[in-house]
């Protein structure tokens, strides 16, 4: 059954959480929400001390129209203390186009710096502002503006700037509590959604890895697809149909191994067998018939193919694919000895066609190449082919061989596994081996086989040899 990540987390697999990629995230999120924090923070601060002075700017106003009197009488000094100090202000004056206002607290005082809210911008209010947060002890500030309720009117009043300053570091306090609890709400879902979503899906992949790493033939191990359209969903099927496609790769090795074992003892009797027909087939040259006679060389051949055939059986089972041995030899011969012993194993009309040039040299193992077109040309008569035409050509360094026959094509099942043994066949009771030793050989060589094309109109292989294994047509 597929393995679901419910299996006891194997040994290196499992972190604190703590010090696990889910802690890295919520310590990141929290840093990244601060962050943010001050970049908003920031123009705020700058916001805040600019509404501060406009509202002191309003309440200067305000204090001046307070004193106002029908009669023009003139304003007490207590009276116009009690208003100014309501107005946080140590002095103010209003000019409008019909008047001038002066209420005067203490007329000695020595301003420290003057601003213009006419002239405010952006970044300096945000610079100020800080400054002001940075600064210790008190400073008699002079700002100007036009009141909010008559913008006609200019008001210059003259204030202290240390409540300024603690009204916005309480301001400051609030921001930076408040940063801190979406914080670290935000980090705490962050790292929920992290885990559920990401984290435990990902070691359940990584359990499955390093159990099926441990035992890739134990299908309990097997990570279960995942109907997720995300990127864990997809890593979830691939390493599902990987699984899949390497346990079976292994079941096939094992199936090749036994069979390499079952080959290895009965190849050393077969040969035996061979020898024995090898001397009896001795006398068939001698034999009165003549026709007999002729067959004789055919025969004889065979059965020394088949004898160093069962030997390089053993050499391969023990030593893996003997190297090729090359030599310099004309393709055409070789295609007709070919088409020669396999005549008979056509179907009953089947028609055979050399393409390939006289004097068309190759420079190949004679032997590993006769057995690559043997197989060929054999899975084109078993796929009832009518005719087989063979042609040969040198083109780019490299020479291509081209097997083709007008067969039914193959189905597209068959065509996905086409070289893997025991897998590739597409005939009943066919094994799938042919194509894949031819392959294999091929490949010894530097070259390759390749299906060129399959259809309705037939099937067309291509058998490559490379250009330092490559002929020059004399």
């Amino acid at each position: 059954m597929p393995y679901s990540g419910h299996m006891p987390t194997p040994k290196g697999v499992g972190s604190s959480p703590l010090t696990g990629l889910s802690a890295r995230l919520l310590v990141l999120t929290i840093f990244f929400v601060m962050l943010s924090e001050v970049f908003i923070y920031a123009p705020s601060i700058g916001r805040y001390r600019l509404v501060y002075m406009e509202e002191r700017i309003a309440a200067a106003h305000l204090a001046a129209l307070a004193t106002a009197s029908p009669e023009g009488g003139a304003m007490s000094p207590r009276l116009t203390a009690e208003i100014l100090e309501h107005a946080r202000s140590h002095r103010i004056v209003c000019r409008s186009t019909s008047e001038l206002k002066t209420l005067v607290g203490e007329a000695s005082l020595k301003i420290d710096e003057i601003y213009d809210l006419r002239e405010a911008a952006f970044f300096p209010l945000i610079w100020e502002a800080f400054l002001v947060l940075g600064r210790g002890g008190n400073r008699i500030i002079e700002v100007v503006g036009p009141s909010p309720r008559a913008p006609e009117t200019l008001v210059r009043t003259v204030i202290d700037e240390a409540p300024m300053r603690y009204e916005m570091l309480g301001y400051s306090e609030r921001i930076l509590f408040l940063s801190i609890v979406i914080s670290l709400i935000t980090a705490t879902l962050v790292y929920i959604s992290l885990q559920l979503l990401f984290v435990r899906p990902m070691l359940g992949i990584t359990e499955s890895m390093i159990a099926f790493r441990a035992d890739p033939e134990d299908a309990r191990y097997s990570v279960a697809p995942s109907s997720r359209t995300d990127e864990i969903g997809r890593a979830r099927r691939e390493l599902a149909s990987m699984q899949s496609a390497l346990r079976q790769a292994l079941r096939q090795r094992s199936r090749l191994a036994a069979l390499g074992t079952a080959v290895t003892k009965i190849n050393h009797d077969l040969r035996n067998i061979l020898a024995s027909a090898q001397l009896v087939s001795d006398h068939i040259r001698v034999s009165p018939d003549p026709r007999v006679r002729q067959i004789a060389p055919t025969l004889l051949g065979a059965l020394d193919r088949a004898i160093k055939l069962c030997s390089q059986t053993l050499a391969f089972a023990h030593d893996g694919e003997l190297p090729p041995s090359h030599t310099r030899f004309d393709l055409r011969p070789l295609v007709e000895e070919v088409v020669g012993d396999l005549g008979e194993t056509g179907p009953e009309g089947a028609r055979f066609v050399c393409r390939v040039p006289q004097d068309f040299a190759v420079e190949a193992d004679r032997d590993q190449l006769r057995r690559v077109l043997t197989n060929l040309i054999l899975n084109a008569y078993q796929a009832t082919a009518k005719t087989v035409s063979i042609g040969a050509s040198l083109a780019n360094g490299s020479v291509t061989i081209e097997i083709a026959d007008d067969g039914p094509g193959l189905p597209e099942p068959a065509r996905a596994r086409l070289f893997e043994p025991f897998s590739g066949s597409s005939r009943i009771g066919g094994t799938g081996l042919g194509l894949s030793i031819a392959r294999d050989l091929m490949r010894g060589h530097g070259g390759d086989v390749r299906l060129a094309a399959s259809g309705e109109t037939g099937t067309v292989f291509e058998v490559v040899l490379p250009a330092e294994a490559a002929p020059a047509a004399r």
